[in-house]
């Protein structure tokens, strides 16, 4: 499965960071090394801020970078907490400049490259670390929306993308500068808020640390955050433990009473609590719900129908609410679809005969059954790009599905997909076999997918074959355009216009791996990004799908309901929607001890 945040929904290798390259002083002494948060996760491929494309690696991430801002932990709907900014931006010039002030005295975590020294966070740091992410030479390509929008970054962009070229980090960029050692100024075309929102959520990393790692940034995380890499086996585990020379927090306060006994719970508490973090990789989630059960995770995501068997009914069963485990059920920011690669010679194309094909297979394909089948009922039909909970989702829209083989196959028969044999299987109109080959991630939940697929294409003469392969192998077939049909996810923030970006021509193929070019789809998103109107975003957002529905470069499958189970010696849990807070969580050593 393809997950993006924005991020996409594998030989062991040992890679320890140096951590004491300087004694560095312990800011407090919260951080309590017994205290170990085990969790469970795919495996992740880089830990580096500008560089993921997956959730997994993005999850590490923000424990270990930090942004000017993160998204609140508490708020909903949410909105930007300061993290290592004094307070919120100043906005001024009618919206077009952006000023942000850098909180003095973080410094990053020890690295050989800072030469023994202590290395401070500055307003310099994040300059670079943005442009990082406007850089279309490293990996995702760059941001085509930010770079339109802060000034003087296109011309910076437009020259490293000539050939032989490099991202010039040293020429100077109107819109993004550091007006002192502590003050960041942005300077925008347009006011265009929520992309630069959040622009300004992504980690800062070290100049020096990243020239000095060169292509193996990737393995070498050097932030501010409240942890730091202390293991990573590829493929097995990766293990974090508290920055002792982290700035001591509180507990987020919030207004939401639903969290008024959390926020008790938690009060007076110096964080980080938690003095290590250790991340197993398990690929199956039967596996991570074995483990929860024998109590050897503290909590565990689930979004398929293996979250059924803590259930009974649609509730927790008896006996694991009677050991205190608690639910959370959250539909996730996150949409499922199938994509296409519209150059791909079999399913690709803008002639009626690619469109009729892949519009074939969108009505083919019977999306309650697969979250029968995938997610045991924990998931909603989807029929829009957007996901519930964000704006430019419009809830009035229904759930009717779109699922109707007889007009699938009166299709295909009218633009010359004929059947000729025995088989069932239709030709080209060129009278070539037709086989379209659908990439999926390895599992047994894939297992079952490619199932329900063949059995809803074989109903209208759509000969399919499969290709399985880990998480991380599938993510970089996809994004060198190595595909012709796959499922996945995309999303992870609360603005729309990641998940809008994917069909955009102006977008990397990273982001639009469909490779989907189609001008009245540019405009609408355009107009999306240009109004502050929720209800004219949501109008753009449906023409937009309707674009979609009509040349079909992807369609939406599903919205995964995010089961959450905690363990009850974990205090300070809330759904983790857009990013992993582990700082705030403690773990309360008595009642585990009990409890095992």
């Amino acid at each position: 499965m393809h997950i993006g945040r924005i991020r996409r929904l594998l030989p062991a290798l040992g890679i320890a960071l140096a951590l004491a390259c300087v004694a560095a002083p312990r800011a407090h002494a919260a951080a309590d090394p017994a205290k170990v948060l085990r969790l469970a996760s795919p495996d992740i491929e880089a830990l580096d801020p500008q560089q993921y494309d997956d959730d997994p690696s993005y999850q590490v991430i923000t424990a270990i970078f930090e942004g000017l801002y993160q998204f609140d932990y508490l708020a909903s709907p949410t909105r930007l907490s300061p993290r290592t900014a004094t307070a919120l931006p100043e906005i001024t010039d009618n919206g077009l400049t952006w000023t942000v002030h850098v909180k003095p005295g973080i410094y990053f975590t020890p690295d050989p490259a800072f030469g023994g020294k202590r290395r401070e966070l500055t307003a310099a740091d994040y300059v670079y670390s943005l442009k990082r992410w406007l850089d279309p030479n490293l990996h995702r390509g760059g941001e085509a929306v930010i770079t339109g929008l802060v000034v003087g970054a296109r011309a910076v962009v437009d020259a490293a993308r000539k050939p032989g070229a490099h991202f010039d980090y040293a020429a100077p960029m109107a819109g993004l500068r550091a007006l002192d050692r502590y003050t960041l100024q942005l300077k925008l075309n347009e006011a265009v808020h929520p992309p630069i929102e959040f622009f300004l959520t992504l980690g800062a990393c070290a100049q020096e640390v990243v020239e000095a790692a060169g292509r193996d940034i990737g393995g070498r995380p050097v932030g501010t955050g409240p942890y730091m890499l202390k293991d990573w086996k590829r493929g097995s585990r990766v293990t974090l433990v508290a920055n002792p020379d982290y700035r001591a927090t509180r507990f987020p306060p919030t207004s939401d009473k639903a969290y008024a006994a959390l926020e008790a719970q938690m009060a007076g508490k110096t964080l980080p609590r938690i003095g290590e973090i250790d991340i197993n990789v398990i690929e199956e989630d039967s596996v991570r719900v074995l483990e929860f059960e024998r109590g050897n995770l503290d909590y565990i995501t689930l979004h398929s129908s293996v979250a059924n068997r803590l259930l009974a009914g649609n509730t927790l069963r008896a006996d694991l609410a009677a050991r205190g485990v608690v639910r959370y059920a959250t539909p996730e920011p996150f949409v499922f679809f199938i994509y296409f690669n519209i150059e791909d010679p079999v399913v690709g194309g803008m002639g009626k005969e690619g469109i009729a094909l892949r519009r074939a297979m969108m009505l083919a394909f019977d999306a309650r059954a697969a979250i029968d089948v995938l997610s045991g009922g924990q998931a909603l039909p989807a029929n829009q790009l957007v996901a519930p909970r964000v704006v430019g989702h419009d809830p009035a829209f229904g759930d009717k599905s779109l699922y109707d083989p007889a007009a699938a196959n009166a299709l295909l028969d009218r633009l010359g997909y004929a059947r000729p044999g025995a088989t069932g299987f239709r030709n080209r109109p060129d009278g070539k076999p037709l086989q379209v080959t659908m990439g999926l991630r390895t599992g047994a939940i894939s297992t079952e997918l490619a199932t329900l697929i063949r059995r809803n294409f074989d109903a209208v003469g759509i000969h399919v074959e499969f290709h399985m392969a880990p998480f991380q192998d599938l993510i970089k077939e996809i994004e060198r355009g190595k595909f012709s049909a796959y499922y996945g996810g995309y999303g992870g923030i609360p603005f729309a216009y990641g998940i809008l970006q994917q069909l955009d021509s102006r977008a990397p193929s990273v982001q639009n791996v469909s490779h989907f070019r189609f001008a009245d789809y540019d405009r609408a998103m355009d107009a999306f990004l240009h109004s502050d109107d929720p209800k004219q975003q949501t109008a753009e957002a449906l023409k937009m799908a309707a674009i979609a529905r009509t040349y079909v470069p992807m369609f939406p499958v599903m919205y995964r309901l995010q089961n959450e189970f905690v363990q009850p010696w974990l205090q300070g849990f809330a759904p983790q929607l857009f990013a992993t807070y582990w700082q705030y969580l403690d773990i309360d050593l008595a009642r585990k001890n009990r409890a095992h």
